[in-house]
């Protein structure tokens, strides 16, 4: 039971009715009070606490005092005798409740397997659906360790049943290809590892080129081959399956050889399963990739052409100046007379010999450069999609395009030089863009024109590109790029109203409006009256409107800050940052959520638990583990090499992240840190890449090629979510998805980005998931305002100069429910925010869905900036919030410092890990550093130094008297003393 209870929630849960009363008054001091405190324990949670500590002090104290007893009754409250039997059972009976039975517990664990294992992995949720489900059956739980045996006792046999359906569904030509994967259960010692086919389906993808391209065809045609049926998994969830992968990836071919028939057939159906869709959308990244490379090297090159010819005729502008003056000056002259003293018949016939046969304008280099690079290699590319990926598209518009790409597939064997037939009616209105329309058209040597093949499948496929990115052409058997009305909630017409009530919106879209507008309007008359007394903000005419912003002040540093930074030093001495993750490690026991893949494990678990702590420390530091090894704590390289492989996964990391920081939250004390917050700050931090894969790309801020880790950092340095995303892809759907998905028990209502993690549509989607995006925007002076309605701009004459136009309410009233369908689908998790926000980017403009989140977004930003621009405050709590996660990425590079801070896996997967590793490596930081804090500041001399500024300044993320480096220690036996430091 959590530790923290807010006033509302003791009265709501805690307090004593007349019907209590009624149970209790025959009861005297401590038996009262214990039955009392039994009697609400058991209406809250439909089970009895097992251990006498499991029941607040705060939580005694509110039920002492309605009782008029003491809470000091409690601890004589006897917890082995009689009394509690009794009183066990006189609840018990009042509820109608019972002891489970021998009968109960078959039926509930044959209820586990048919109704919750096959949806949850997480075994907490699986107690809290038991639990749930023991209380509508009025069966008492019983202990913890029962519940457990119960729970592992379903796993046990749904695993059983499920290997079993698994493999009798597989057809037998299915099975022996599965049995292929895996080379000869003979002999397979004298293969190389790229002669077992099941080696080369578990390599990720390369990077950006045709060969990666190759690769990854070869590998989807191979798993093709092996025919697993398409809904073979469909009934499970993706965690499950996801885990079954997971183990035909760390498992060695012997191991797998090993298992019976049910248990092989079933990981390899899995493995196979998910690595079609992962392999599918590969193939569809590397295409859209290649195409933009394509297209951005022939613009280069082109522009390279155009500067160097410019260099070579840098001297004709002044002739041609010269000439012109000239001309102009006696218009009725001879040629001779007039421009052969300025420009004599040498010079201009050099002129001409330059400037004929240039290569035409920059859009014809650029079309020839183009054509030049896809005949000569990227067509290769051509016949490799076309067989392997089919493409779709549910907008009845694109169907001209639909049959491009099949009239491509029916010429992609035959030579280029070869036209299209005469008969044959080529797709171009509907497929290419007007521009492209004029290039594909060639004449001939008759002066007819035909289409130019090369030209027209370069266009079609640039087309298909631009459509596969905002998901108006899908594929099929595509995980990222599937089918967007699957990424939908599928009963949502039968729920409307109760989605409606999720995102607490109003049904009818008149009243979501009204509201809107009525809220403009308040924060444009607040803006506009308060213009005049708000010297920090000028709207100036210049430019067609311009908002000139004083920038916020530095703020001094407190003075007793550094000293209370000292005295931590003085106290505890350096501290190496290995013993801080072990002494969290012994308060919170996260390791526990590090299971083996494998379906046992007989690893020592104290001697499993120092491997994980060096392991997480090793990956966490990026010092790897061959450089862990050698230090004082008797482990070897191969040792932390199973564990990594058989323990570390991205599920086991979240989990353990999470318990961290919900005990973060649990210890902080509030007259230190405040109450707590609502509000988190996103930002994201570049590393570079060693090797290269899809994910590694390019940036052009810091001129070299890496990834992104997007932090969502909590006022007080507590990180929540973090996740691994390209340089190019957007950080708005980075933020809503950080917001939603992270599983701690902070409840985000704000949320600051910087300019980048804005847009019109991500403030639309925040609005109807029912949160504020608040950002600090660069451009400031260039932003505009937009009017709640027609008529209105003669009420603000003051901000007349930075308004647009009215917002057009028309669009958001129509195409209202299909805006809150899409922040459904995102509230509910059953499509990736990267994947709606990409349906609405500036290629996909005309959209009406598209057009009404960017009004509604306009409305809301405009709310925003008039409380952005109105109260300095506003501005000074984003900069505040930002400030904490440029805290967060300086810490970055003291923790993550192996091997100058970059990523040297290739594989996306294993950077994750490294992520999760560095994440959880310090927020145990700053769960060390918030007690070390609290145990100075008890001391009330140094409580006393700590004035409101210092108040608002102290964070928990410090490391001046932490050791990352030297030689690597690991005693298990000894343990940080901070409770036990005298000052």
């Amino acid at each position: 039971m959590k530790r923290k209870w807010e006033n509302d929630e003791l009265i709501e849960h805690w307090s004593i009715d007349d019907d209590d009363r009624v149970l209790i008054h025959n009861k005297r001091g401590a038996n009262r009070l214990g039955f009392a405190l039994l009697l609400k324990f058991f209406q809250l949670k439909g089970y009895f606490p097992e251990k006498q500590h499991e029941i607040p002090k705060v939580v005694r104290l509110f039920v002492a005092e309605q009782l008029e007893l003491a809470e000091t009754l409690y601890q004589t409250y006897n917890w082995e005798g009689r009394a509690l039997k009794y009183h066990r059972v006189e609840i018990r009976k009042h509820y109608g409740f019972h002891r489970m039975s021998k009968q109960d517990f078959d039926v509930l664990r044959q209820w586990l397997i048919d109704e919750v294992l096959p949806q949850e992995v997480d075994v907490r949720r699986m107690q809290q659906a038991l639990y749930t489900e023991l209380r509508a059956r009025k069966i008492e739980p019983p202990t913890y360790a029962q519940i457990e045996r119960l729970l592992k006792s379903a796993q046990r046999q749904f695993e059983i049943q499920l290997c079993e359906s698994i493999m009798t569904r597989l057809p037998e030509p299915c099975r022996q290809a599965l049995d292929a994967l895996t080379g000869p259960q003979s002999d397979s010692y004298s293969l190389a590892p790229a002669d077992i086919a099941l080696n080369p389906l578990k390599a990720d993808v390369g990077g950006i080129s045709l060969n990666s391209m190759i690769a990854e065809v070869s590998k989807l045609k191979t798993l093709q081959q092996v025919k697993v049926p398409t809904d073979l998994f469909s009934h499970l969830c993706e965690r499950i399956v996801e885990r079954y992968r997971l183990r035909v990836e760390t498992e060695t071919l012997t191991e797998l050889r090993r298992h019976p028939n049910p248990i092989r057939y079933t990981l390899l159906a899995a493995f196979c399963w998910v690595r079609t869709q992962e392999i599918i959308d590969n193939i569809v990244e590397l295409f859209l990739h290649l195409v933009h490379r394509l297209e951005s090297r022939s613009k280069k090159r082109a522009t390279q052409e155009v500067v160097a010819k410019a260099q070579k005729t840098n001297n004709h502008d002044t002739l041609l100046y010269q000439i012109a003056l000239a001309s102009l000056s006696e218009p009725d002259g001879l040629v001779r007379e007039v421009i052969y003293p300025v420009a004599n018949e040498e010079q201009l016939e050099r002129v001409l010999d330059q400037l004929d046969g240039a290569g035409g304008t920059f859009q014809e280099r650029f079309q020839a450069k183009l054509r030049s690079a896809y005949t000569h290699y990227y067509r290769r590319l051509l016949p490799l999609i076309l067989e392997v990926i089919e493409f779709c598209s549910n907008n009845a518009n694109l169907s001209p395009l639909m049959e491009a790409i099949d009239l491509l597939k029916r010429y992609v064997e035959k030579p280029l030089q070869e036209p299209f037939a005469a008969d044959i009616n080529v797709p171009i209105d509907g497929v290419l863009s007007p521009e492209r329309q004029v290039s594909v058209m060639t004449t001939r040597s008759d002066d007819e024109t035909e289409v130019d093949r090369a030209v027209y499948e370069l266009n079609v496929l640039r087309t298909v590109r631009e459509k596969l990115r905002c998901k108006e052409v899908w594929v099929v058997g595509a995980k990222r790029y599937c089918n967007p009305d699957d990424d939908l909630p599928q009963d949502f017409e039968t729920r409307r109203r109760e989605y409606y009530q999720d995102l607490n919106q109003p049904l009818a879209v008149d009243d979501f409006i009204q509201q809107i507008q009525q809220e403009m309007t308040e924060a444009l008359t607040e803006l506009h009256q308060g213009l005049p007394d708000n010297p920090k903000v000028k709207i100036l005419d210049k430019r067609g409107g311009w908002i000139q912003l004083t920038p916020l002040s530095e703020q001094p540093e407190p003075e007793h800050l550094k000293a209370l930074k000292d005295e931590i030093s003085r106290r505890w001495s350096v501290l190496p940052l290995l013993d801080v993750l072990k002494e969290t490690e012994f308060r919170l026991q996260f390791t526990e959520h590090f299971q083996s893949t494998a379906s046992r494990e007989t690893l020592d678990p104290a001697e499993l638990r120092k491997r994980l702590l060096l392991c997480l420390y090793a990956l966490g530091t990026n010092l790897g583990i061959k450089r862990i090894v050698h230090g004082d704590h008797g482990v070897g390289y191969f040792d932390l090499h199973y564990v990594r492989r058989k323990f570390l996964s991205k599920a086991a990391l979240r989990q353990a992240i999470t318990d961290v920081a919900n005990a973060i939250f649990r210890v902080r004390l509030p007259h230190i840190w405040g109450d707590a917050t609502t509000s988190c700050a996103s930002d994201s931090k570049h590393f570079g890449t060693w090797d290269q894969n899809l994910m590694t790309e390019w940036h052009a801020r810091y001129k070299r090629r890496g990834v992104m880790i997007y932090w969502h950092i909590e006022k007080k340095a507590v990180c929540i979510y973090s996740q691994l995303k390209r340089c190019s892809s957007s950080e708005a759907a980075s933020m809503i998805k950080g917001v939603l998905r992270h599983c701690t028990q902070m409840s985000v209502d704000k949320t600051y980005v910087d300019t980048h993690g804005q847009s019109e549509v991500g403030f639309a989607f925040c609005h109807l998931l029912g949160f504020q995006l608040m950002p600090r925007i660069r451009g400031i002076h260039k932003q505009k305002l937009f009017l709640p309605d027609k008529g209105q701009l003669q009420q603000y004459p003051k901000l007349k100069a930075i308004f647009n136009r009215p917002i057009r309410w028309k669009l958001i009233r129509e195409n209202y429910d299909a805006m809150v369908k899409l922040a459904t689908a995102l509230k509910q998790g059953t499509a990736e925010p990267e994947a709606i926000l990409s349906r609405f980017t500036r290629s996909n403009a005309k959209h009406p869905v598209y057009k009404a989140l960017a009004e509604l977004g306009r409305a809301i930003k405009t709310i925003f900036l008039c409380r952005y621009l109105h109260d300095e405050r506003v501005r000074q709590e984003i900069q505040e919030g930002l400030n904490v996660v440029e805290n967060w990425n300086s810490a970055n590079d003291f923790i993550f410092y192996g091997k100058s801070g970059d990523f040297t896996s290739g594989h996306v997967a294993l950077q994750e890990v490294s992520m999760l590793c560095l994440h959880l490596l310090q927020i145990s930081l700053v769960y060390i550093n918030t007690l070390l804090i609290q145990q100075v500041l008890s001391d009330p001399v140094w409580m006393q130094k700590m004035g409101p500024n210092e108040l608002r300044a102290l964070t928990p993320l410090i490391y001046a008297h932490v050791n990352p480096y030297g030689v690597f220690r690991l005693d298990m036996a000894e343990r940080v003393p901070i409770e036990a430091m005298a000052s």
